[in-house]
């Protein structure tokens, strides 16, 4: 059990949790470093209405003053929207964020770590960290964290800028369960289609509440990876993608950005060149993952 000093969750999210109603786990990061000022906090008061509108309590995480803290008010939103100096912090990080009382935005993999210790069993982000491009093994700690972390995670896939096929090996090798939301083939986050398979193909939230709770009665300590396209009208084309892509990799070359620094900073370029379309996208994805969290909460949640 973790220090209640260190860690809390919101009066209205442990309400809901004692109650064994739907609870839906959202990121910080997206909010300060993946999304652009001042449209991150709109996008973020909308994500959480989208889960409020389709049944489910919304608990975004983050650190704030070296506390995990489950489940931020309005005002706390608004704080990790806007402060300059936000800490990007994944696992690795959580010792020092808490001993050094840093004010912290959480990704994928800590995100996880904390929902799942707090009891939330669903988790919505955009896109997951994955192996990264180029011949050195730089893999994100998103996916450890997924082969260790029993939640279920609904996403877009892996992000574009990452190798989609040596990832999605990596998810196999490491027993992680691929489940494709009304697809058969894993998405590629702005593309609908990776031409890379899921395990599962399903088409309700009845019936990822199913595959969970066998993957539970099982003690499979994994997540239940749900991945869901981006919806149609928003896709964007693979070859004004691969265009926008190589144009963001030619310039991050040039300027030396790698390590965590290189996702974000890709992703940012591409909007740019794109005149806008992977953004629009980024935020439909987002926005769709986010109600179909919600209704997989409601049904696990029965």
């Amino acid at each position: 059990m973790i220090d209640s000093n260190l860690f809390g969750c919101s009066a209205e999210v442990e309400a809901a949790l004692a109650a064994n109603k739907p609870v839906v786990a959202l990121e910080s990061t997206v909010i300060a470093h993946g999304l652009p000022r001042p449209q991150n906090l709109e996008i973020t008061q909308r994500l959480e209405q989208i889960v409020r509108d389709a049944g489910a309590l919304p608990a975004t995480i983050a650190i704030l003053d070296g506390r995990l803290s489950v489940g931020l008010s309005a005002e706390q939103i608004q704080f990790v929207a806007r402060y300059e100096d936000i800490k990007k912090v994944s696992i690795r990080d959580l010792p020092i964020a808490v001993a050094q009382k840093w004010h912290g935005a959480t990704t994928v993999a800590s995100t996880s770590w904390i929902a799942q210790r707090a009891g939330i069993k669903v988790f919505a982000t955009g896109g997951i960290g994955g192996v990264h491009r180029g011949p050195l093994p730089d893999v994100s700690a998103d996916l450890p964290a997924l082969a260790t972390t029993p939640l279920i995670v609904v996403c877009s896939g892996a992000k574009i800028v990452l190798d989609l096929a040596a990832t999605r090996e990596w998810l196999e090798t490491y027993g992680i369960t691929v489940v494709g939301y009304q697809c058969d083939e894993l998405p590629a986050f702005y593309s609908r289609r990776s031409g890379l398979p899921v395990d599962l193909r399903v088409d309700s939230p009845t019936e990822v509440a199913q595959v969970f709770r066998a993957q539970q009665a099982l003690w499979i300590e994994r997540a239940l990876l749900v991945t869901v396209p981006v919806p149609e009208e928003f896709e964007v084309p693979a070859a004004s993608l691969e265009r926008a892509l190589n144009a963001a990799l030619l310039e991050a070359e040039s300027q030396q950005v790698a390590g965590r620094e290189l996702t974000p900073f890709l992703l940012s370029h591409m909007a740019q060149a794109s005149e806008g379309a992977t953004l629009k996208a980024n935020v439909a994805l987002l926005e769709n993952n986010a109600r179909v969290a919600a209704t997989i909460a409601g049904a696990l949640s029965r």
